[in-house]
């Protein structure tokens, strides 16, 4: 058990992403709680990004409302007077209620500002999505343009796959977009791929339990970038790697390896794959000669090589047409994401392999700043702060919610101590994932 060496720069990088990630998505969250309280004319005591136990970093009193930074990078909150919060103020609720109190107000005033916050977050998500794909366009690779088919790993190989097989359809379904095709299999319980094989369809049968392989074993299965490509030239040779002090240079272009002729890329990267630690034969095209080289693989089984992405397919949207594909796209993450939930909760995987805390979340974000994958990661945080309020756990918005439901089809007002206990346990709950959850990092340091 060894903890890996730390690259504090890395780690900044990654954690300040983070950082004004949440800040945007709590600050917006909390909003509207506070806009539509304010709306139905709530007095909010307390507006905070982050929490503030004992104290806060920053606070400034406006009109009847505190607003402030805490010091706990845990979230954020509005404290709205007469509601039962995280604040377990039982003083201010054993008086009398008041007009402005939130318990004062009907039931359908106090489910809308439950829901705001979650509601915010969705169409922060359509936002994101929206301008993003107007920026950028949507980058993508057609399913049908792959014109020599796929690499299959050892996994893929193992339920019957190989590498030039051509995905037709997954469960007679055809899938637009190759990227797609990973997380359909994951999530959408598929039970047989059909592939063109030298020119004839085959049906290939997935294992039931293939999802839980993956997820628990960490295996990789049909990557965004598993498609097969012609052996192009040589991009880069990294300095100080075993490729370059065996010879190889950039421009070099591989024809065979170990003796066996190569026509695909990754008839290079898979046996040196295969090879960790060992000597390799590696016959490379240099202008119009042949170089043969020795290669000693490293134990990660790389060589030190790189060749030139190919480019994907670009949709590109005026500002009319990103706003409903934006929507589309925010729906998909919406619905994929509570299909992931699911399999969390189905049993099919272990929960300390699926749940991760912050240190997991920063991990999401790249080493280097990138305002592309910091937005594209922001919106889909945004969806998963919407699904996870939503859930019916007392303390959530979504438990509020049902209260408010239930007193709404019943006409019966759950009682105050019931609440103060519902409210309780619902913390206890909540910290406990938390604690569960920032556990699975620290282990996961050391594994």
């Amino acid at each position: 058990m060894t903890l890996l060496a730390i690259d504090w720069a890395t780690v900044g990088i990654k954690a300040a992403q983070l950082i004004l990630s949440l800040s945007i998505l709590v600050v917006l969250h909390e909003f509207g709680h506070y806009i539509t309280a304010r709306w139905f004319k709530c007095r909010v005591e307390k507006f905070y990004l982050f929490f503030d136990p004992w104290f806060s970093l920053v606070k400034k009193k406006i009109g009847d409302t505190e607003y402030g930074i805490g010091w706990v990078p845990l979230g954020g909150y509005v404290k709205i007077s007469g509601m039962i919060d995280e604040s377990m103020d039982k003083a201010q609720m054993a008086e009398p209620a008041k007009p402005y109190e939130f318990r004062s107000k009907p039931a359908w005033q106090r489910l809308i500002i439950m829901l705001a916050g979650i509601i915010v977050n969705i169409l922060l998500g359509f936002f994101i999505y929206s301008m993003m794909l107007w920026k950028w366009g949507d980058a993508y690779r057609p399913t049908d343009s792959l014109q020599y088919g796929i690499v299959a790993d050892s996994l893929a190989q193992s339920v019957g796959l190989r590498s030039g097989d051509k995905i037709l359809t997954l469960d007679g379904k055809k899938v637009a977009h190759f990227e797609d095709i990973p997380l359909k299999i994951l999530l959408d319980d598929v039970k047989t791929i059909q592939v063109l094989r030298d020119g004839k369809p085959v049906e290939v049968s997935l294992p039931a339990d293939l999802t839980s392989t993956i997820i628990n074993k960490h295996l990789h299965f049909l990557g965004a970038d598993d498609f097969r490509k012609k052996v192009p030239a040589l991009d880069s040779v990294l300095a100080g790697s075993p490729a370059e002090m065996a010879g190889l240079k950039k421009g070099d272009k591989v024809v065979a390896f170990n003796g066996q002729p190569v026509e695909f890329w990754d008839q290079v990267t898979q046996p040196t794959k295969a090879a960790k630690g060992q000597q390799v034969e590696v016959s490379v095209l240099r202008g119009g000669d042949t170089a043969n080289l020795s290669v000693h693989v490293s134990e990660e089984g790389t060589m030190g090589v790189y060749v030139r992405a190919e480019p994907p397919f670009i949709v590109h949207y005026t500002f009319l047409e990103a706003l409903p594909a934006g929507v589309a796209k925010g729906c998909r993450m919406l619905g994929s994401y509570v299909k992931q939930l699911k399999i969390l909760f189905g049993g099919k995987v272990n929960l300390s392999e699926g749940m991760s805390g912050p240190v997991g979340i920063a991990n999401l974000f790249p080493a280097t700043w990138d305002w592309q994958a910091f937005w594209s990661l922001t919106a889909f945080l945004s969806m998963i702060l919407a699904i996870m309020n939503l859930l019916p756990i007392p303390a959530l918005d979504g438990g509020h919610a049902l209260f408010c439901i239930y007193e709404m089809i019943t006409g019966r007002k759950p009682g105050e101590k019931f609440m103060e206990y519902a409210q309780t346990v619902g913390m206890i709950i909540i910290l406990a994932l938390m604690v569960f959850a920032f556990g699975n990092d620290i282990f996961r340091l050391f594994k």
